[in-house]
């Protein structure tokens, strides 16, 4: 597994990181499925052990992942292990009515920060991160002061910001242009290439990148059917709809190609696009299982020009419109 400096600090991290969401398991916001279905802790944790063991180092996951839950697997497994880097999240909390809704005050941060450092079972976070925070959040700067705190106590290394995933420039320009934090966490893949430019200008001033959503939850592995059906607590009934998938599907068809041509299967040529962007520190696929751990920490390869500007046409040509329409179905 090759490593890459994330931006201007000192953290080595694994070019394909953990994603941890998924191990989180079947949480709910009210009737809202805010995890990814049914899992197994024992599973889970076996995924994390196998993706260390295969070179993985950098492991993502928030406060809000299965409730504590994703922080917990990751701190029983691998406690205050050094070699093990660990990025968790704040922000997103639930009402007593279970309803969504974000805290970025300085007296929740800092005892937020407390909580996760005992699920996750460490003295200090490598990277701490706003989760989703808007940029009227951080201008107020109560947030910023509490990450700063933080820093100071040593209970955090770094801080960053978990960015929007259709709208993150407003947040991003602020943060870059302040010099405030060290990195960002984008969406970024085949199918929504909206931050290209922004992963260059942030580059350029030094700041590490995290790549999310890389296979757009299972859409860009080639994993779903044209009308493919997802369980009531999994977050993506809503979010891939029969409708979307029956129109993207068949765009996809010359990515298939491409990823048979280099002899690797989807997820790790869609992978192996995004990680051809020199400003990507780190990307973080979702994984679940141990099968899934070892195949995202192999076969990445060079993509060539030719083939990297031919995905960006494809975008630009007959994949932005539907980007366009899954925003506006998500927000409406």
């Amino acid at each position: 597994m090759e490593k890459r400096q994330f931006g201007n600090t000192d953290l080595i991290v694994s070019e394909v990181g953990f994603g941890a969401w998924a191990i989180g398991g079947p949480a709910m916001a009210g009737d809202i499925p805010i995890g990814w279905g049914k899992t197994n802790d024992k599973e889970s944790i076996s995924a994390l052990k196998k993706a260390f063991d295969s070179g993985i180092n950098f492991f993502d996951t928030a406060d809000f992942y299965g409730l504590g839950h994703s922080e917990k697997l990751i701190g029983n497994t691998f406690g205050n292990d050094p070699s093990v880097i660990i990025a968790t999240k704040v922000g997103h909390r639930l009402s007593e009515k279970q309803q969504i809704y974000t805290d970025y005050s300085k007296n929740y941060i800092i005892k937020a920060c407390e909580h996760s450092l005992k699920r996750l079972k460490r003295d200090q976070i490598d990277y701490y991160q706003l989760h989703t925070a808007k940029k009227d959040d951080l201008e107020k700067m109560e947030s910023i002061e509490a990450l700063e705190i933080l820093k100071e106590q040593g209970k955090i290394r770094f801080w960053g910001v978990s960015l929007n995933t259709y709208n993150p420039f407003p947040e991003a320009e602020f943060l870059i242009d302040n010099g405030l934090g060290s990195g960002l966490q984008i969406v970024f893949n085949i199918l929504n290439q909206r931050t290209r430019d922004l992963i260059k200008k942030a580059s350029d001033a030094n700041f590490g990148i995290i790549a999310r959503m890389p296979l757009q939850f299972g859409l860009l592995a080639n994993k779903f059917k044209q009308d493919e059906k997802f369980g009531g607590n999994d977050h993506r009934k809503f979010r891939l709809k029969e409708k979307f998938l029956s129109e993207v599907i068949p765009e996809l068809d010359a990515v298939w190609e491409m990823a048979t041509a280099y002899n690797i299967p989807p997820a790790a040529f869609n992978l192996s696009f995004i990680l051809s962007f020199t400003g990507v520190s780190t990307v973080i696929p979702g994984i679940k299982n141990t099968a899934q751990a070892i195949a995202n920490a192999e076969n990445i390869m060079a993509i060539s020009q030719n083939d990297k500007n031919a995905i960006i046409d494809l975008y630009e040509t007959r994949l932005r419109h539907l980007l366009d329409d899954l925003e506006r179905d998500e927000t409406k």
